[in-house]
């Protein structure tokens, strides 16, 4: 597998809790509190198009939409903030590159947590379980990972994809590593690659769009996080108080059903 208030008065962090949870409307916190980039914004990265995560939209106030979208605009409306959304290369939004480099305040985009990312990125809660698959297309011999062999197979590069096809495929594999899931898809479409592995969401996706199957899944334990820079525990505490709200309130609830309940 993404880019102003007025003056508010200071208050403590155990205020914005219970503003999450519903308790009171004001401004839960500062914004030299939580450390924003600019006043009464929240500022996001993410890697787009990668959806149903995250993806293009002009009608929309931010100019995107998708699920991951949809909680920061959440997040952001319970912290009585703007949400601002900055699209950025994968790489650098899993690396810390973007946030140390000021670009965001907060970087949501499928981002898997990972004990190496852990080392340059604070986490949120999780929010989103995930799994891996396969995509090939319709009619495809290929039906599991072991046919891959003397195969071509696509992955996004910096992804837990990339890193679970480098151990799991047949050493005879091509493994052709693409900046973002568009290059992915354009690959496949054009016949370049055999198959795609990475999030079964966004794999899901493809299917509604072109002749693709999946072939396979893989139980991962994979859950998403949202990033934030080392160091900003205000942010990340208010972040987590929003998820909680919206989980308690349920609110998260629909915004999941909204992209992938299936019936």
């Amino acid at each position: 597998m993404t880019r102003t208030l007025k003056t508010a008065v200071v208050i403590g962090l155990s205020a914005l809790v219970l503003s999450a949870c519903g308790g009171g409307g004001g401004k839960a916190s500062s914004d030299s509190d939580l450390g924003l980039l600019k006043a009464g914004t929240l500022t996001v990265c993410s890697d787009v198009p990668y959806p149903p995560f995250e993806d293009f939209d002009k009608t929309a106030a931010s100019g995107f939409k998708g699920f991951d979208i949809d909680i920061d605009q959440a997040i952001a409306d319970g912290l009585k903030l703007k949400l601002a959304v900055e699209d950025a290369s994968f790489d650098g939004i899993q690396s810390g590159q973007s946030l140390n480099a000021g670009q965001c305040d907060l970087a949501s985009s499928a981002l898997t947590i990972t004990p190496e990312r852990e080392k340059n990125l604070a986490f949120s809660n999780s929010y989103y379980d995930s799994k891996q698959s396969l995509l090939v297309p319709t009619g495809s011999a290929i039906k599991t990972i072991k046919d891959l062999a003397g195969k071509k197979v696509g992955v996004q590069q910096a992804t837990t994809g990339k890193t679970y096809t480098e151990k799991n495929a047949p050493k005879t594999a091509n493994i052709v590593s693409f900046p973002s899931d568009a290059e992915m898809y354009q690959a496949i479409q054009a016949g370049q690659v055999d198959a795609l592995l990475q999030d079964l969401p966004v794999n899901l996706e493809h299917t509604k769009k072109g002749k693709f199957a999946i072939a396979e899944e893989y139980n991962t334990d994979e859950s998403y996080g949202l990033a934030m820079k080392k160091g900003n525990d205000a942010l990340v505490k208010a972040v987590n108080a929003q998820l909680a709200a919206l989980k308690s309130g349920g609110e998260y609830q629909k915004i999941y059903d909204k992209y992938f309940k299936t019936n």
